[in-house]
């Protein structure tokens, strides 16, 4: 009998802390308006609102607050992010940045664009923008190349007076690229796309030492299409153009070359 008190104490305090595991480990989704956008922000990179691209997303939120959005981004695209806080009609010169981080936490470098801007006193609104260097198919592992992935927006205040800290503020970001093709190809593919997991779930087995094993989920937004395979782009069209032309260019210059064959008076051979 005390052995089967004890196995029903253990069986219980597991329910109890696979329980809130569990229910981790289906996120509600984010609030949203008829258009499908999101209209709220996360708090934190575990958190960030997935958004995709051309979607303009939107959040209300306080000053001082960090907000995060997350998109994917795929071999050959060179995203551009913009993002527009409206501020409280009385305010004195503030500062806010935009970050965009990959699937690994990495910060991104902006070829250009407005990352960080001053707000003057009173002025009713800000806008920034970051445009990423163009993401690659593969890059070696000590490198902070763009890769194919989840990327994440941070957009937060850098720079305030303490009598505006709580105020609040209307925020919106919006995610476009362009398609840069073949320019940007490479020779490799990345195995898996840098997709972090947002939640958790419980990967079951038949062994006992598996069972319960925590999974990472991934990212339910991925972009039109699916993952690139990457390995096909429009650089094999104009290799296999340049090769063409090459062919014939040779075939010219030998029926320009080769003359019209044995002269008449050559004497004849023996």
């Amino acid at each position: 009998m005390r052995i089967t008190r004890v196995l029903s104490a253990a069986l219980l305090t597991l329910g109890l802390a696979v329980a809130p595991a569990a229910a981790a480990s289906s996120p509600s989704p984010s609030p949203s308006d008829d258009s499908g956008a999101p209209t709220e922000a996360g708090t934190s990179f575990r958190t960030a609102t997935e958004i995709d691209q051309g979607q303009q997303a939107t959040a209300g939120a306080s000053t001082g607050d960090y907000l995060y959005w997350s998109f994917p981004a795929d071999a050959g695209q060179r995203p551009t992010v913009k993002a527009t806080v409206k501020l409280p009609d009385t305010h004195a010169g503030e500062t806010w940045q935009i970050d965009v981080y990959d699937g690994l936490r990495r910060r991104q470098a902006c070829q250009y664009g407005a990352q960080t801007r001053t707000a003057a006193q009173s002025t009713a609104s800000v806008d920034l923008a970051c445009t990423m260097r163009t993401v690659r198919a593969w890059s070696e592992t000590w490198a902070n190349d763009p890769l194919p992935g989840t990327y994440y927006i941070r957009l937060t205040v850098t720079g305030l007076q303490s009598s505006d800290l709580g105020q609040p503020v209307d925020a919106s970001v919006q995610v476009d690229s362009k398609d840069i093709g073949g320019a940007a190809a490479v020779d490799g593919s990345l195995a898996k796309p840098l997709v972090p997991g947002i939640a958790t779930t419980s990967e079951k087995s038949d062994s006992d030492e598996d069972s319960g094993r925590a999974q990472a989920a991934l990212s339910s937004i991925e972009p039109d299409g699916g993952w690139a395979s990457g390995w096909w782009s429009d650089r094999w069209v104009w290799t296999g153009i340049g090769g063409i032309l090459a062919a014939l260019a040779g075939i010219g210059g030998y029926a320009l070359t080769r003359g019209s064959g044995r002269p008449a008076r050559a004497p004849s051979g023996m």
